[in-house]
């Protein structure tokens, strides 16, 4: 596969760091977010969102540029998501409407809804929330309970979602409920889009992790409007299904790239500390994180450029950069020592965690969220490998 960046590529890298040279000043210079982080700073960072889209850097990967969004190249889409991530930027807010919602309106939605939420999508002027997982239905999506019922033009959506991630301060909301009464899994459901801001409708409530944040939410549905079906009432399992396949594009490279940074202060911290002086058990540990690294984004190029079609890459991602992200939380912790391990406030005053901590409580969870190890492996096992289907 050739996967070169040609001269085209590095003119528009040179534009993509200027730009963020120029604009990324003031408090969006120390403005953190991301995962196990995204309490933080979220005025500057909504900020932020409608900085990029004033000057069309959201939507770079879509089909169109009718929406106040510029276009660009599969090249140049990964050209902006390093220079990105290697300026420092903020955590986004909107990347569920911009990687998720977006591409999904595109897919399957009609002109018309294209037309009504692209554009705030794009300006940074709207955030979407996902509201898949319920208790009961994370993994095993199709047992979802939430029940919506035809009312006029729109539908009344009432039920429980769990592991939201930013609920509290998104705009909308995509539902995956059950729209036909008595239907069973994959039959009778729809994919609705629901504005959040519905007062008594509408209860979101975080969860707090063991790493100290709540992130995540309940979101709790009582009756609240949904106002557009997208791909047709009783197809949200094709429409919920095709989203799941556009979550791992070419943001998969971008969540490699802040691997590579949290990579390099665990190496910064074993030499500076000397943990890595004497033990070649840890050396070589570091060595072969870096190296699984390097084949993870080789794999995650391979797949874009045409080479992964195949219904297993991104449970194949998935399954890749679960356990690696995971090794790297255990791996922080070796390098800490007997400090890093001895509870919260080891390292720093007041009983916060730091840096190195929170990636090791906050890795706990990567082989389960996003789909677990096991239902990644089932897929891999039924749809390309073609081995019977577990009994039910």
């Amino acid at each position: 596969m050739d996967f070169a960046f040609g001269p085209d590529d590095e003119d528009f890298r040179t534009e993509a760091r200027q730009w963020l040279a120029d604009h990324l000043i003031g408090p969006y210079r120390t403005a953190g977010g991301g995962p196990g982080r995204e309490h933080e700073d979220t005025a500057v960072r909504l900020a932020w969102e409608r900085e990029l889209g004033r000057h069309g850097w959201i939507g770079l990967g879509w089909e169109s540029a009718d929406h106040g969004n510029r276009r660009a190249t599969l090249t140049q889409q990964v050209v902006w998501a390093e220079e990105y991530a290697r300026a420092g930027a903020p955590g986004r807010l909107g990347h569920i409407g911009e990687n998720l919602l977006a591409p999904t309106l595109i897919a399957y939605g009609d002109k018309e809804q294209q037309a009504r939420y692209l554009p705030g999508i794009a300006h940074g002027d709207e955030l979407w929330c996902q509201g898949y997982s319920e208790p009961g239905a994370g993994s095993d999506l199709a047992s979802v309970r939430t029940s919506a019922t035809r009312e006029g033009e729109g539908h009344r959506v009432s039920g429980q979602k769990t592991w939201t991630s930013l609920a509290k301060d998104a705009d909308w909301c995509f539902v995956l409920a059950r729209t036909e009464p008595g239907s069973v899994r994959h039959r009778g459901l729809s994919f609705l889009l629901v504005p959040m801001d519905q007062p008594g409708r509408i209860d979101v409530r975080p969860i707090r992790q063991m790493s100290g944040t709540s992130e995540f939410n309940e979101v709790f549905f009582d009756g609240a409007r949904a106002v557009d079906v997208v791909g047709g009432e009783g197809n949200g399992w094709q429409v919920a299904m095709g989203l799941l396949a556009l979550e791992r594009g070419v943001s998969t490279l971008v969540q490699q790239i802040g691997f590579e940074e949290e990579l390099r202060r665990v190496i910064a911290l074993a030499v500076d500390s000397g943990a890595a002086v004497g033990d070649p058990v840890l050396c070589e540990r570091l060595v072969r994180q870096w190296a699984e690294l390097r084949t993870m984004r080789w794999n995650a190029l391979r797949t874009l450029g045409g080479a992964g079609n195949d219904p297993g890459a991104p449970s194949v991602a998935k399954l890749l950069w679960g356990g690696w992200h995971q090794r790297l939380g255990e791996l922080a912790v070796q390098v800490g020592g007997a400090a890093a391990a001895s509870g919260p406030g080891a390292w720093t005053p007041a009983y916060e965690l730091d840096e190195q901590q929170r990636l090791f409580l906050f890795t706990r969870a990567d082989t389960i969220y996003g789909g677990s190890d096991e239902i990644q492996r089932n897929i891999i096992a039924e749809r390309v490998l073609g081995l019977p289907r577990e009994q039910r």
